[in-house]
């Protein structure tokens, strides 16, 4: 049977990324990139997919959780005769573990370890390579070494015990008791590669492959500077953002996982392994609240290679490594997650307009140059060029941040991240006095700002879009990122209504309007943490409590959060984890750390984010300086 989507934790390399049940099956894997075709794709399919397994064999009860500061697994398997415990990672190269673009070895290590009694082991590996097209050829190079080997795909597998090759498998039972280890690798290349046993590593290798991955997580998250009331839902985050972040172009996936359903047996069902703008600016600003500026600048500097430094040509989304053809397609052969068809690779929102994009990146270049990082001339010419775009562009109808896939429309959060990316863009001009049209520049914030009072909250609150009477979550920006006060009567009002129409049990859905779509879909996560942030910035500090609390609780086993739940159970819906939640979380956790220790800045209105931002940092002692806009742009190109 297919295991639910809250059964699987997160392994990661910063290049790619594999999911691990609580049974020890690895059910995705993809190689050598995030948007690479699936090795493993069980979780999509649990007949055709292929997996790696790892258990007891026999009856057992499973615990896991990750090692202290790192995305490496430990699970924990009891019997009837003994306990067996299983340590998981994709290792790292060595020598690496300081630097943020880390190196791959493009595998898959586990550690077996008996630690009690005696327990017979049980190991599977089943690669169906390209979406479980095809089942490999598999040769025994030697009893603890093999290849799988089909298409453009090769799987080289070493173990410390020996191997069997048996239904296009890779079979193994190893006898193991108190105090014995084994080891098993799998590690791809290209099918042209050749390798042979002598390339294969041993025990000991496999060791120290560990133990570097071990030590470069812990490296990265040491630099962590939040300091609040919830520590450890904040680093587990910050470890998955950082997981999901594709090391040689610094590129960050919205999720690592295709067609995790929004509701099992529906048709929304996406792929996530590209970068959206949206999402990886909002990501960056939240691990930007936690001081590190390594993976902003990074971004940066494949943010321009991948435009080519032409504003007008920007769009939503990129594969990671900045191509911008990303095909939607359907694969007929796999039966989706818990029967959810169709099962798509590529994603069609590509091409669509979406103009909200702009003042995320416009909000995160405006926070990166606060907290003290440098914008070059190029950088500022390139945001320049943005707002120039935006000036163009705003008056027109778009998709939308939730991407539908019916006609545009005036959303009324597009428009207002239009009119952020206009006053980020003024005040850094008027600040440094910049050869720019500033006057132009603020003549449209302020046609904008009029637009959104006048033609936005008809009915006294600010709806979906102009002219409609949904309510939409997205509306609770407005005070977040410093448009209207939260103590408005308009905000008061819009809060209430998306609370009476699209809470239940305590979480939020997006909206309930036609978007082109059958179906429907469960309760957004980043949606409910948008709301708490209202409700601490309100001053409402104990219905915010209450409601993290619920957030916090909605967590699997080891801290992971899809895009979705269930308000009645929690059960975890959409693809897995998902960026977008955990960068709420910390964005969250950080806001009300910060309410709790410094009165909320008067008057407002103000930007969510800058608060978070100035306490946190300032309580890792960075000099305030560092705040002004002196260091605000550099001088090189």
């Amino acid at each position: 049977m297919q295991q639910r989507i809250a059964d699987y934790a997160l392994l990661g390399d910063c290049h790619s990324a594999a999911l691990v049940g609580r049974n020890g099956s690895i059910d995705w894997a993809c190689f050598p990139r995030f948007d690479s075709t699936a090795v493993f794709s069980r979780i999509l399919d649990a007949r055709r997919g292929g997996s790696f397994g790892v258990s007891p064999h026999g009856a057992w009860r499973s615990t896991r959780s990750y090692l202290e500061d790192t995305n490496v697994l430990v699970t924990t398997f009891s019997t009837p005769t003994g306990v067996l415990e299983v340590t998981d990672c994709m290792p790292v190269r060595p020598g690496l573990a300081h630097n943020s673009r880390v190196g791959s070895r493009h595998a898959l290590l586990r550690r077996l370890r008996c630690l009690a009694g005696e327990v017979e082991a049980r190991v599977v590996v089943a690669p169906r390579f390209e979406y479980g097209a095809f089942a490999p050829s598999v040769r025994l190079s030697s009893p603890l070494t093999a290849e799988l080997v089909g298409g453009a795909d090769a799987l080289w597998v070493t173990a410390t015990r020996p191997l069997v090759g048996r239904e296009e498998a890779l079979r193994a039972r190893w006898r193991m008791r108190a105090g014995d280890e084994a080891w098993v690798e799998a590690a791809w290349t290209p099918s042209l590669v050749q390798r042979s046993s002598a390339d294969m590593p041993d025990s000991r290798t496999m060791h120290r492959r560990l133990d570097a991955t071990v030590a470069f997580w812990r490296d990265w998250i040491s630099r962590c500077a939040y300091d609040g009331d919830y520590p450890r839902p904040v680093r587990r985050s910050a470890l998955v953002l950082k997981a999901l972040t594709y090391a040689p172009s610094g590129a960050l996936v919205a999720a690592p996982t295709t067609s995790l359903p929004e509701e099992p047996g529906g048709e929304r069902n996406w792929d996530y392994r590209y970068t959206w703008m949206r999402d990886t600016a909002l990501t960056l600003i939240a691990l930007m609240v936690l001081g590190y500026t390594e993976e902003a600048l990074a971004f940066r500097h494949w943010l321009r290679r991948t435009s080519a430094g032409r504003p007008e040509d920007v769009q939503i989304m990129y594969g990671i490594r900045g191509h911008r053809l990303l095909p939607e397609v359907e694969l007929s052969h796999l039966e989706g997650h818990r029967g959810s068809r169709p099962v798509r690779v590529g994603n069609g929102a590509v091409k669509q307009l979406q103009l909200d994009v702009f003042g995320e990146m416009l909000e995160a270049a405006w926070l990166y140059a606060k907290m003290g990082g440098i914008l070059s001339r190029a950088d500022w010419e390139f945001l320049r060029g943005l707002v120039d775009e935006v000036c163009l562009r705003w008056r027109q109808p778009d998709q939308g941040l939730w991407e539908i896939r019916a006609a545009p429309r005036h959303f009324l959060h597009s428009k207002l991240l239009c009119w952020v990316a206009l006053d980020r863009a003024v005040r850094i001009a008027r600040a440094r006095q910049m050869p720019v049209p500033v006057e132009k520049w603020a003549h449209e914030r302020e046609q904008l700002r009029e637009y959104l009072l006048r033609e936005g909250p008809r009915e006294g609150w600010f709806p979906q879009a102009v002219g409609t009477g949904a309510a939409d979550a997205s509306v609770l920006q407005f005070p977040a990122l410093g448009f209207l006060p939260v103590e408005h009567p308009l905000m008061v009002r819009t809060v209430e209504v998306v609370r009476e129409r699209l809470e239940q049990d305590g979480l939020l859905y997006r909206y309930h309007a036609e978007d082109g779509l059958r179906g429907g879909e469960s309760t957004f996560l980043l949606c409910s943490f948008w709301l708490h942030d209202v409700l601490v910035h309100s001053g409402r500090m104990e219905e915010a409590e209450e409601l993290l609390r619920r957030l916090l609780g909605l967590a699997n086993d080891v801290g992971l959060y899809a895009e979705e739940a269930v308000p009645s159970t929690g059960e975890a819906l959409g693809n897995f984890p998902q960026a977008f939640t955990h960068m709420a979380l910390v964005s969250s956790c950080a806001q009300l750390s910060a309410a709790h220790r410094v009165p909320l800045p008067k008057p407002a209105p103000y930007d969510f984010a800058d608060f978070a931002l100035t306490y946190h940092l300032g309580r890792r002692s960075v000099r305030m300086s560092h705040f002004s806009w002196e260091s605000m742009l550099g001088t090189g190109a």
